[in-house]
């Protein structure tokens, strides 16, 4: 038997709504005709709900497993109640539905690209967290539906490497589609996971003519962002102070407002420091998913800011072999993510079940 190619079978509640949208969904782990099922090895958790969870548990790391249990058997999926946002997965396909015509195949493993909030999943056990990068290791399958968006893993890199990148893959792509020749760019967040990749995009997408500045939260990120030389200069502020950055980002753009801002911090109410640095009929692209649409548009309206504001996409075409590129093209970039997500997951161990 098929089910619904987008999954809508399997919402429990509210009835007529996709599964990203429901309050629950079934996680019951026998498939459709038309779904895979995965052995899950690694949760990534979205930026912005780990850091709610992170928070709201005071660090602690079995209340953050027992919470992050607790979302998944209430939903049926890891979709975080206050910021509605998920993550993404690795794991091996166990099984193909009969009716689905895919080149997967029983043992490959896979990276989905669609979030876990929209995801079906169980969880028998959570294995070790890595706290520093939103990584839940666990025992538990998922299913995929046909609609679902899925990357074979790359075999010129480790999982964990892959991983990080294909969590993110959406901004750097939709960077290289809004960023043209000579555009000023401010990025926000820019030393972490996805404002790297976006600084290296930007960068080479502006070319010479343009000019990237980057803002991070602390000195001690200045300094080593400012080594890639992905940045042309780079700000320290603090990212939900709008008038701090409005006046440190323009002085670092020789007081000139910026063709698009683009936003990284996992962190809320940092709309209007996105939006205030932009020129009118600039951009404002909002990668975060700790970003309030409702913040952003009337923040807007409220400076009388007329410009597009952008609220990013985690898919767009080519998204996963733009960010794996990314990598491959650069030599500085491949080490920082493998200093911080490979080697760091390897010998900075928080909690080992």
């Amino acid at each position: 038997m098929k089910g619904c190619r987008y999954g809508t079978h399997r919402v429990l509640k509210p009835q007529g709504v996709l599964p990203q949208a429901a309050l629950k969904i079934s996680n019951d782990m026998n498939i459709m005709g038309n779904e895979i099922l995965i052995n899950v090895q690694a949760l990534n958790i979205d930026s912005a709900s780990f850091t709610q969870i992170e928070k709201e548990q005071q660090g602690d790391i079995e209340r953050i497993k027992a919470r992050i249990l607790e979302i998944v058997n209430e939903r049926g999926k890891m979709q975080n109640p206050v910021t509605g946002s998920g993550g993404m997965l690795i794991g091996t396909v166990e099984k193909i539905g009969e009716d689905l015509k895919t080149e997967l195949k029983a043992g490959d493993k896979i990276a989905t690209l669609v979030s876990l909030s929209l995801t079906p999943l169980k969880i028998e056990s959570i294995n070790k967290i890595y706290a520093e990068i939103d990584r839940v290791e666990i025992t538990g399958k998922a299913i995929l539906f046909e609609s679902g968006l899925y990357v074979k893993l790359p075999e010129d890199m480790t999982e964990n490497l892959a991983l990080a990148v294909l969590d993110v893959a959406g901004a750097p792509a939709q960077v290289s589609k809004l960023v043209k020749p000579c555009d000023s760019v401010l990025i926000l967040g820019a030393f972490g996971k996805s404002g790297l990749l976006c600084a290296f995009e930007a960068r080479k997408r502006v070319g010479p003519c343009g000019r990237v500045v980057g803002l991070v939260a602390f000195e001690k990120d200045k300094e080593e962002l400012l080594k890639t030389g992905f940045c042309n200069e780079v700000i320290s502020a603090d990212a939900v102070n709008p008038l701090e950055v409005l006046k440190k980002a323009l002085e670092a753009n020789g007081g000139n407002e910026y063709d698009i801002s683009i936003n990284c911090v996992n962190v809320e109410n940092t709309e209007m420091s996105t939006i205030l640095p932009v020129k009118d009929n600039g951009t404002a692209y909002f990668f975060s998913m700790a970003t309030s649409f409702t913040k952003a548009a009337l923040g807007a309206e409220g400076v009388g800011k007329d410009i597009n504001l952008f609220i990013g996409n985690g898919y767009t075409k080519g998204h996963a072999e733009i960010a794996l590129s990314e990598l491959r093209e650069s030599e500085i970039l491949r080490n920082i993510f493998e200093e911080r997500y490979v080697i760091l997951s390897s010998s900075h161990l928080v909690s080992n079940v």
